[in-house]
Formats: structure tokens, C-alpha cells, sequence
């Protein structure tokens, strides 16, 4: 990894794979929007409803798997001082964010017709909502200081407490009597999930997944523009 942590080997490794990766990802959502709009079935008690599935389930798996990786840049700036770190931490939490928010939006619509009601304070939902929070405030941290390492610093901190969040997310259906359904695709006895919705689902996040690391690249690069500007403003 520290191969990576030059800024000019990362961009032109970054420039390089990102024509291809967004093309793939263009791919994967294309034929899993085709998936899951047009081909598979309604489900036999939620109807139509059960396709804000497709959405609302990557978007949950991949704001998971985004704040791990936010705990591991942190780990890696504040363990190793990984040059990169810091800034792909900054381009990394705006994305889980927004994949955090778009979870809680499509399960709060999904919630209405299942539930009756768009909100409980589950324990699942109020874990989630907690992640969604951290993400706010890893970005709200590390733009608070004059001083852009010590922002980074404090906000890795958080990034790592935080992490205690995920197995109570994982687990909350579990561990609770809660409204939200158990695992039905993470067991370890297989997917409880027909294989009609679970292709589809499957390509979703496969395409989700993909975005998620395209825009990480992207802002990644943004964020090392950034920082040599103001570094050059210092010095001017």
C-alpha cells in the first residue's frame, strides 16, 4: 500500500482505471435497474413496494463497508501516517454519508406501506440514523480546524470510536425484538432470498459498489488539489 501513498503514482493509477470503472459501473446499474424494474416478480405480500429493496439494501451494506474503510484510513494516518489517508478519508465520508442517507430515506418509504408509518425508533433504524451522524461528524471534524492535520487527527479519532456502531447495526435484529426482518441474504445456512430477487439485488450493489469507489477516486484527487492550493496559499 505504501507504493500507493505517492500522490502522483495514486493519480496516475487513479487515472488510469477510472475510464473502465466507470464504464462498468454504468454496466452493473444498467442491468441491475433492468433486473429489478422489469424482470423480477413482485413479492407475494409486498407487491411492487419490494423493489425499494434494490436500493435501500446496497445503500445499507455499502454505508457499512464504507465506514470500515473510514476506520481504516484513520487507523492507517494515525498508526502509520499514511500520506494519502487523510485525504481519501475526507473524500470517503461525504459518500457514505449520502449512501447512509439515502438508506434511511428509501427504508423510511418502504417503512409506510409495511409498517404504517414512516419512523420508529428501532433499533436497527436508530443505528443506522447514529452511522449516518458519524459520517456528519468525521466531515464536520476535520474541517474545523485552522490547522488541516489536526482537523484529520480529530476526525480519525471519531472515525475509530464509531466503529462500535457496525456490529450493532449487523446485529440489532438479533440481539432485539425489533420490527425490522432478520438477516434473509447474510446467513450463514445461505440467502432465505428467492434467486429471482436475489440476482437482481446482487447486481444493484455490485453497481452501487462500483460508484462508491469511482467517486472515492474522484474526490480522492480533488481533495490532493485542494490541499496543494492551500499549502500554496500558505506559503504565498
Amino acid at each position: 500500500m505504501h507504493r500507493f501513498a505517492n500522490p502522483a503514482r495514486f493519480r496516475r493509477l487513479s487515472q488510469r482505471v477510472q475510464p473502465g470503472l466507470s464504464l462498468a459501473t454504468l454496466l452493473s446499474l444498467g442491468i441491475g435497474l433492468w433486473l429489478a424494474l422489469l424482470q423480477s416478480p413482485p413479492d407475494y405480500q409486498q407487491g411492487e413496494t419490494v423493489r425499494i429493496m434494490y436500493v435501500h439494501v446496497p445503500m445499507a451494506w455499502l454505508a457499512m463497508a464504507g465506514y470500515a474503510l473510514l476506520a481504516a484510513l484513520s487507523a492507517a494516518l494515525l498508526v502509520w501516517r499514511h500520506p494519502l489517508a487523510a485525504l481519501m478519508a475526507r473524500a470517503a465520508a461525504p459518500v457514505g454519508a449520502c449512501y447512509a442517507l439515502i438508506c434511511l430515506l428509501t427504508g423510511s418509504l418502504w417503512g409506510r406501506p409495511m409498517w404504517g408509518t414512516y419512523w420508529v425508533w428501532d433499533a436497527r433504524l436508530t443505528s443506522m440514523l447514529l452511522l449516518c451522524f458519524l459520517y456528519l461528524g468525521h466531515i464536520a471534524l476535520s474541517r474545523a480546524y485552522d490547522n488541516a492535520e489536526r482537523g484529520d487527527r480529530a476526525a480519525a479519532i471519531l472515525a475509530l470510536i464509531g466503529v462500535i456502531n457496525l456490529p450493532i447495526i449487523k446485529f440489532s435484529v438479533d440481539w432485539w425484538n425489533t420490527l425490522h426482518q432478520p438477516a434473509s441474504v447474510t446467513r450463514l445456512d445461505g440467502p432465505a432470498v428467492d434467486a429471482a430477487i436475489l440476482l437482481p439485488l446482487l447486481w444493484m450493489a455490485g453497481g452501487f459498489l462500483l460508484l462508491f469507489i469511482l467517486l472515492v477516486l474522484v474526490r480522492t484527487e480533488t481533495e490532493m488539489d485542494r490541499r496543494r492550493l492551500e499549502i500554496a496559499d500558505q506559503i504565498a
